[in-house]
């Protein structure tokens, strides 16, 4: 095999590489909103095209080394529909909030990317001796199987997508509720070892690693601080019930969302999750805060935010449909956690100080 042969298929590959990375350039702003949204459907078919003429791309080295006119012609085929798949993909992001549109992004990429490897690998083994460098071609075809496979997983509506990422949150918040509920008091029985006899025992066990010492975070609360921390349990409990129901309303909300006119829906539900992600930031800032020493006055700040975030949705559900009576009862269940929350850090609640202030108010 000549070198002029591996160049030339050097050289046919970098210009299609170009042609796509100038596609992308293209393609990198939003679509307008004049142009005519492209389903999804017709998306994951084109897939399916790049997916076959990837088999066809491996079939050719099942063999001898395919000849430089076979992979020349093959490498033309599967630009050309990679480019129709870049073209039909820029052109379901129509009306697509940010959420939507990063994660076409995301599957669109993925696609790229693992095309580019395919045949940055097939020009690199044209002419090699090394069998390692011709397995490899299949393990590639399949990575090109598999990010196209993925497009049917991908969100092909604003809802859905939005509800994903809500669904992405919960579940950090469940994380964050099971490493609270890991918490542990401290011993306070007298008749424990003493300081010493710990002391001793512990240099006289091997320590594996250190890890221990990360296993007896948090083991170590007083009672008052163990109190805090199960009322910290209940507000980030009732906290999941608010998102699990906010997420139900929005997958409700499927029907209302029209392909060609959703501007201000989409707006909505882009603030909704804004808010659901700020309320997974201050959960995660509250499971911080309860190891000791606890923070209290980072605890009663991160509790007031909760209460302004929960106002918020439901002002932006309120802009879309209304929210549901069990998103109300949800709102109202945190709302009433945050509140003894507040109590037991030993600070005036909410409740309290509008109280105060309405005293004030009259009095004047």
């Amino acid at each position: 095999m000549g070198r002029a042969e591996k160049e030339q298929l050097n050289k046919t590959l970098n210009s299609h590489l170009n042609t796509i990375h100038e596609t992308l350039q293209v393609l990198d702003q939003s679509p307008a909103s004049s142009l005519d949204k492209v389903s999804w459907e017709e998306v994951i078919k084109m897939g399916d095209q790049v997916s076959k003429q990837a088999t066809m791309a491996g079939m050719l080295w099942t063999g001898e080394t395919p000849e430089v006119k076979a992979l020349e012609e093959n490498m033309e085929a599967y630009f050309n529909i990679l480019q129709g798949f870049l073209l039909l993909s820029h052109g379901s992001s129509v009306h697509a909030g940010p959420t939507l549109s990063s994660c076409i992004h995301k599957s669109t990429k993925q696609v790229v990317d693992s095309s580019f490897k395919l045949f940055m690998e097939s020009v690199s083994s044209y002419g090699s001796h090394k069998k390692d460098q011709k397995l490899s071609i299949p393990q590639l075809v399949g990575s090109v199987w598999n990010s196209c496979s993925a497009l049917k997983k991908t969100p092909s509506t604003n809802v859905t997508a939005i509800g994903r990422g809500m669904t992405q949150i919960a579940v950090s918040i469940k994380d964050v509720l099971r490493e609270m509920k890991e918490l542990k008091p401290g011993s306070s029985d007298p008749t424990d070892e003493t300081y010493e006899e710990a002391s001793n025992k512990a240099e006289s066990e091997p320590q594996d690693d250190d890890n221990s010492c990360e296993d007896e975070l948090g083991n170590d609360l007083s009672p008052e601080e163990m109190k805090v921390a199960q009322s910290a349990i209940g507000v980030v409990s009732e906290t999941l019930v608010v998102i699990k129901d906010l997420i139900r309303t929005i997958t409700g909300l499927l029907e209302l969302e029209n392909p060609n006119d959703c501007s201000n829906f989409v707006d909505c539900l882009e603030k909704l999750l804004k808010l659901c992600q700020g309320i997974g930031e201050q959960i995660d800032e509250l499971g911080a805060c309860l190891y000791p020493p606890q923070e209290v006055p980072a605890m009663k700040a991160t509790s007031e935010k909760i209460f302004s975030i929960i106002d918020d949705m439901q002002v932006e559900l309120e802009n879309l449909k209304g929210p549901s009576e069990g998103f109300i009862q949800a709102c109202n269940g945190l709302r009433s956690s945050l509140r003894l929350f507040e109590s037991e850090l030993g600070c005036p609640t909410t409740a309290d100080l509008e109280a105060k202030m309405q005293n004030i108010a009259l009095s004047s």
